[in-house]
């Protein structure tokens, strides 16, 4: 055998190995991502459309969230942060819009404090990704509801919705444990004992937790369900406005 044939057997062994060592290296990559995004993981790619451009993406924000001071939150945090809470809990029965809007503030500031950047709402939803996937969706379905709950278009059961997701990942910040966190998301806000105060012919608010208006024994809608239920009443707002007026002539 000639040496130049001897050459290239080595370069073409030399080049199938490193594409072997590649390939193995971009698996082990892609399920690490997807281990650590989980569903995220798949929002992204359908968004890019490459598992590339996401995986890129993905990787850029680990990056990002590394180079940030991100700190657990003391017992003494926790503690007032939990209170602050409760308290938030016990205005939804009489103010349901205003805790919602409280428990978004409360959220933010919990954020805030364990040094994620609070100023962009797109940038922090990327960074809490990171290390809050399992939780993300809870808080986009909140912050859904939150939108249409500020210009007045959510009903009881909307915000009823938002407080519980919101607390799902008030938990996770706070740095409960995983078990603890499914119990007091099932069991978010159980609220006074007393009946709430409403005006007569109307539904009165149901603390976030308890049996709704929607009947003995309903379940919560789901995240996607509450995320479109925040779409359908943004889309029925829309329809609702009267049409302009035509000037004569």
């Amino acid at each position: 055998m000639s040496t130049a044939v001897l050459a290239v057997i080595i370069v073409v062994a030399v080049i199938v190995v490193a594409a072997l060592v590649a390939g193995a290296m971009a698996a082990a990559r892609r399920r690490r991502l997807q281990g650590r995004f989980g569903p995220e993981y798949e929002r992204v790619v359908g968004e890019r459309q490459s598992q590339l451009k996401a995986e890129a993406e993905l990787a850029g924000r680990e990056r990002r969230v590394q180079d940030l001071d991100i700190r657990p939150l003391d017992a003494a945090s926790q503690a007032e942060y939990a209170s602050r809470w409760a308290v938030i809990q016990e205005k939804f029965v009489d103010r349901p819009a205003d805790a919602v809007a409280q428990a978004q503030h409360l959220v933010t500031a919990v954020m805030n404090e364990r040094g994620y950047p609070t100023e962009a709402h797109d940038q922090m939803v990327a960074d809490l990704s990171v290390r809050h996937a399992s939780t993300l969706e809870h808080f986009r379905a909140a912050y859904a509801i939150s939108q249409i709950a500020a210009v007045g278009n959510a009903s009881t059961e909307d915000l009823r919705q938002a407080m519980i997701q919101y607390r799902t990942l008030f938990s996770d910040l706070l740095g409960e444990p995983a078990g603890q966190r499914a119990e007091r998301s099932g069991a978010a806000g159980s609220g006074p004992a007393a009946p709430p105060r409403t005006a007569p012919g109307t539904q009165s608010g149901t603390a976030p937790g308890t049996q709704s208006e929607t009947g003995p024994g309903a379940q919560p809608e789901t995240v996607t369900g509450a995320v479109s239920a925040a779409r359908e009443h943004q889309a029925g707002a829309r329809d609702d406005q009267p049409a302009p007026r035509t000037r004569r002539s």
